[in-house]
């Protein structure tokens, strides 16, 4: 035995979370959900495991993905890394299965994802993302049907609230080529720089493409050195808006010099807008932003995210674009592909806060009640039967201290069971149950302060009914619950 002095204090590491009952239930409703959704648009399960090869991962994800990386040694003493997402994983697996993933091929996939990032609300170190992707297709059409999945889901939670920005990388390169911005280090420079537009507002972004900045905590932030000139020219391009997603692309064009990468930018967003008009996704629901530049440093065409103006901490809680070329660091052939990622755990804390989740701390429906000597095997059977019919039913077996009918109905009270069924020794002699409504017991209760009159209103929402009528009875009043 462990000495006191042994004992390892129970706590939880920096930026990871634990999930119980209350927290993952409602979290699974929502996966479903979601999945529902994927599978209704074409997409296919598909799973990568958590760990891949270090070389795999390092330089698709830009600079910040390398150093967000957890680098671990395999027992093989091979350098390997927890995976920063999944679309990395499942590049890999188009140049993997060729033979079994034929193009176009559309697939989802949920898993956990890792980056040593700063925590902060709804962001974590741990965290799961929920992908779809499309493989073998360079229509805007595709990019089209992605977006309106990202609505379609949104719409699906009750989150008529939300935008999903896009933008198109193209733009923002013929941008660059137009400003004089070649090389490319420094365009990534600048693409990370407008990526923070939101998060840190105009004014820091002007001193992050010039000089540079000290940031709050008091750290140094380097600037790119551009000249005022062009650095008024992109902040100008990035606050283009207009009433219309074609009205966008008919500025930005206007703004734009005539070269190959503005006009094959310009095509492709055109493109998109008619395919969104054709798939019913509302110009409220998403909408052209010249500003979105997402940090990743793989994509290469038409880039998407969605936020929840009334939740703006919350940041994006969805993310993608076309990414043509990520294939390509495994074969040697291109293979055109979008897609987009649901971070789940911001999603989830986002929803919270909006109150749109319905709390749940257990997936029981019924809890069998026993008073007096009920023998076991009898509550056994009440629960079988209740199971048979497809009604999640929990038993409670405990010390006979504890046994008692007041601790029991505490039980399904604590984790919000909304039915018992209550047995005692005169009920199975008779062939009859008490079946309780404790939601409406609960409700009849309210207000009371007459300890008489409360001790009688906890009789309201309960019925005695036959053995041969307690499913019936137990499935309607969770039909009205």
């Amino acid at each position: 035995m462990s000495k006191k002095n042994d004992r390892v204090t129970p706590e939880l590491l920096k930026g990871f979370q634990d999930l119980l009952p209350a927290e993952i239930i409602p979290r699974r409703r929502v996966v479903r959900l979601i999945e529902g959704i994927f599978e209704r648009y074409g997409f296919a399960p598909v799973e990568t495991p958590a760990l891949e090869y270090l070389d795999a991962l390092l330089g698709p994800g830009g600079e910040n993905a390398n150093k967000e990386l957890f680098r671990l040694l395999s027992p093989e003493e091979e350098d390997i890394a927890l995976r920063f997402d999944l679309t990395v994983p499942f590049a890999r697996l188009l140049a993997q299965y060729p033979d079994k993933l034929k193009p176009p091929f559309r697939r989802y996939a949920i898993g956990p994802v890792w980056r040593a990032d700063k925590p902060g609300p709804g962001r974590f170190r741990q965290f799961t993302q929920f992908d779809i992707d499309v493989a073998g297709s360079d229509s805007p059409a595709v990019d089209a049907e992605v977006i309106a999945v990202m609505s379609a889901v949104m719409n699906a939670l009750g989150v008529a609230d939300h935008t999903v920005l896009i933008n198109n990388r193209k733009l923002i390169d013929a941008l660059l080529e137009d400003c004089g911005i070649t090389v490319i280090a420094q365009q990534k420079h600048v693409l990370r720089v407008i990526d923070k537009l939101a998060k840190v507002g105009v004014d820091n972004v002007r001193l992050e493409l010039g000089p540079g900045r000290v940031d709050d905590s008091g750290d140094p932030i380097p600037g790119v050195e551009l000249e005022t000139g062009v650095i008024d020219k992109i902040l100008a391009f990035v606050a283009i808006q207009a009433e219309s997603r074609v009205a966008v692309v008919d500025a930005v064009a206007k703004a734009l010099p005539e070269t190959a990468v503005a006009a094959a930018a310009v095509k492709e967003m055109r493109g998109l807008a008619e395919a969104l008009d054709a798939l019913g996704v509302s110009e409220g629901n998403a909408r052209f932003d010249p500003s979105l530049a997402r940090g990743l440093d793989y994509y290469t065409g038409p880039v998407f995210e969605t936020v929840i103006p009334s939740a703006p901490q919350f940041g994006s809680v969805m993310g993608g674009g076309r990414y043509n070329n990520l294939v390509e660091r495994f074969i040697n052939r291109p293979v055109a592909c979008t897609g987009m990622s649901v971070g789940l755990d911001r999603l989830i804390a986002a929803l919270t806060h909006l109150a749109v989740l319905e709390p749940a701390s257990t997936p029981v429906q019924v809890l069998i009640v026993t008073m007096g000597n009920v023998p076991p095997v009898e509550t056994l059977k009440l629960a079988a039967e209740l199971r048979d019919a497809g009604i999640n039913t929990e038993t409670f077996f405990a010390s006979r201290k504890k046994m008692q009918m007041g601790n029991q109905l505490s039980h399904a009270d604590h984790y919000g069971v909304p039915v018992a069924v209550i047995i005692g020794e005169d009920e199975l002699a008779q062939g009859v149950v008490s079946v309780k409504d404790l939601n409406e017991g609960k409700a009849g209760r309210e207000d009371i302060d007459d300890r008489e009159a409360y001790r009688e209103a906890g009789k309201t929402g309960q019925q005695t009914v036959s053995r041969e009528d307690l499913v019936a009875t137990v499935s309607e009043i969770l039909q009205r619950a």
